[in-house]
């Protein structure tokens, strides 16, 4: 039986026009997440754009509350790593020559039994990372403290929507009418994709991270592009074709390196506390913490019965078999925990790796088609991509004092509208791209589906993946981080490059604001809140600027669709 107390707290907060708005912007943002994970190799948190979209068009029709604005954005944003994590997947199997075995159902099969499998993990652990661990889930605290600073008016709506048009013109200049160039200050260097990529898009990526984390991804690139490849070849010691395969074996042991030391260092721990957590919940508390029924009981048996659902649809549907069926299906309960813990403590959600994980651990136990591995590491990643989204979003409505199951019933419509949208952006790309134009060096160089890749036809020097490897777990315990290092050795050095100076970028506009407030002669909470505003200015133009430049990006893939299927 539902609990009514629980349904008199969600009204006012999950509203008929906040899902109506909360699904277009979910088809939206989805749609250029998929494109900017593919072109970009790296997708930011879309947690906050969303934020500052949904106050401002939920204002536009009348009195609006954060917490309508927080469920609403929760509606919209749940695509995204949905999208993420069939981009960071499934492409790979179009870089081995499968394109033609993989159809759009198999695609969103994929993305709706990884969806499902998250939200229902989420269900059952979101009171023991938000309430009791109560970790600090950084990027959902941004959203929080972004709609806190919103609320006030339609300036933020303005810079937001004027930089979206900003990159979207520019796209159109540049990718459609061919009036600006796509590469500047390109250099003819041997094995080096040398070049500032014309993008407002990954420029923004830059902003967002952050010059920190984005100068240890330049140092990457710096030691892949001009220490292995320049460098090793200047000394004969092997040729350039040698030199970037032994570049990406580094990259991708130094990624997956830092994903195993995540789940060893930070992860393995905290299992026994987390199951110990799940069973002292179950016993002690109300129907309150119910997020689906509305009964505590009830809800585990939804659960129960949907990843039995969910085992039978891939194994049948996908055919992957009952054993991989059911393993993929545990150990997805497994990796949304470690997706979780991931992103309360550091923010970063490795979800392709732990699609690999469970990819290998399958592989290791069943004799299964190469063109099947890819659906497994793609059903993972979607699950805890979700994960890591509906973790951060109940992070914004404890800080918000949002309803938690109001949230989770807009995670679950959003979450099966991007997995709709994305099988459809996907099938579009390839189409309108053909599958030659993803992989390293290409016009989509979708890094991870093409770690995944290797990962499953062989990598191309197995002495220098075990030294990343090794590199990576050594670098995380000593605190470094081997993720983004082993980012950049991996990625062209031209996004490298693009991405450092949006860094840059944001480190001069930091310390102008720190300036201005210094000689501003105000007190220390006026100097304080006058940042944090600078501060959001900042991200949402950034936000902009991504956002406008993926929009058009994909409409031009759905346009070039349309004009070949005239044609």
């Amino acid at each position: 039986m539902s609990n009514p107390s629980n349904r008199a707290s969600m009204r006012g907060q999950l509203t008929l026009r906040g899902v109506v708005i909360g699904v277009l912007g979910c088809v939206i943002i989805t749609a250029s997440s998929a494109y900017t994970a593919l072109k970009m190799g790296a997708l930011p948190w879309p947690i906050v754009f969303a934020a500052v979209i949904s106050l401002f068009f939920l204002k536009l029709m009348g009195n609006a509350s954060l917490n309508e604005a927080n469920v609403t954005h929760t509606i919209m944003s749940a695509g995204a790593m949905v999208a993420g994590g069939l981009a960071f997947t499934i492409p790979g199997a179009w870089m081995l020559g499968y394109a033609d075995q993989i159809s759009w159902l198999d695609m969103f099969i994929v993305a709706l039994a990884g969806t499902i499998l998250g939200l229902l993990a989420t269900a059952l652990i979101h009171r023991h990372f938000i309430v009791d661990a109560a970790l600090e889930f950084p990027t959902g605290n941004a959203a929080a403290q972004t709609l806190r600073a919103t609320e006030a008016g339609g300036k933020t709506g303005k810079q937001l929507f004027g930089s979206m048009a900003i990159a979207g013109i520019y796209s159109v200049l540049r990718d459609a009418l061919g009036v600006v160039p796509s590469m500047l200050c390109t250099l003819n260097i041997p094995g080096v994709t040398f070049a500032i990529y014309n993008s407002p898009m990954l420029l923004s990526v830059g902003f967002l991270v952050g010059f920190a984390p984005v100068a240890f991804w330049f140092a990457g690139a710096l030691l892949g592009n001009f220490g292995i490849i320049v460098g090793g070849t200047a000394a004969g010691l092997f040729d350039v074709m040698t030199a970037q395969g032994i570049v990406k074996s580094l990259g991708m042991g130094l990624m997956m390196g830092f994903g195993v030391a995540v789940v060893l260092k930070d992860i393995l721990p905290q299992v026994a506390g987390i199951v110990r957590g799940l069973a002292a919940d179950s016993s002690t508390d109300t129907d309150e913490q119910s997020l689906i029924s509305g009964s505590l009981k009830l809800d585990a048996g939804i659960i129960g019965l949907g990843a039995a659902a969910i085992a039978v649809v891939i194994a049948i549907v996908l055919d992957l078999g009952p054993v991989p069926a059911v393993i993929v299906t545990l150990f997805t309960f497994v990796t949304t925990i470690m997706s979780a813990q991931s992103c309360g403590q550091t923010g970063i959600d490795p979800m392709e790796i732990f699609g690999l994980i469970v990819m290998l651990i399958v592989a290791a136990f069943a004799q299964i088609a190469q063109v099947k591995l890819f659906f497994i590491a793609g059903i993972v990643a979607v699950a805890c991509g979700l994960a890591g989204d509906v973790m951060n979003d109940f992070k914004a409505g404890a800080v918000l004092g949002t309803n938690p199951r109001a949230q989770w019933i807009g995670q679950a419509i959003g979450g099966i509208v991007g997995a709709l949208v994305a099988a459809a952006v996907m099938v579009a790309l390839v189409t309108a791209y053909g599958p030659d134009a993803f992989g390293p060096d290409k016009s989509f160089v979708a890094a991870q589906a093409s770690v995944v890749a290797t990962m499953v036809s062989g990598i191309p020097s197995v002495p220098w993946f075990v030294g990343g490897f090794i590199a990576g777990i050594v670098m995380y315990w000593l605190g470094i981080p081997a993720m983004m290092i082993g980012l950049g050795v991996y990625l062209p050095f031209y996004m490298s490059l693009t991405a450092f100076l949006g860094s840059c970028v944001k480190l001069a506009y930091d310390k102008w604001s720190a300036h201005r407030d210094a000689t501003a002669g105000l007190s220390d909470e006026e100097r304080a809140a006058k940042d944090a505003a600078f501060q959001e200015q900042g991200l949402v133009v950034a936000s902009g600027l991504l956002g406008g430049e993926s929009i058009v990006g994909v409409i031009l893939a759905f346009v070039s669709v349309g004009l070949s299927l005239l044609g």
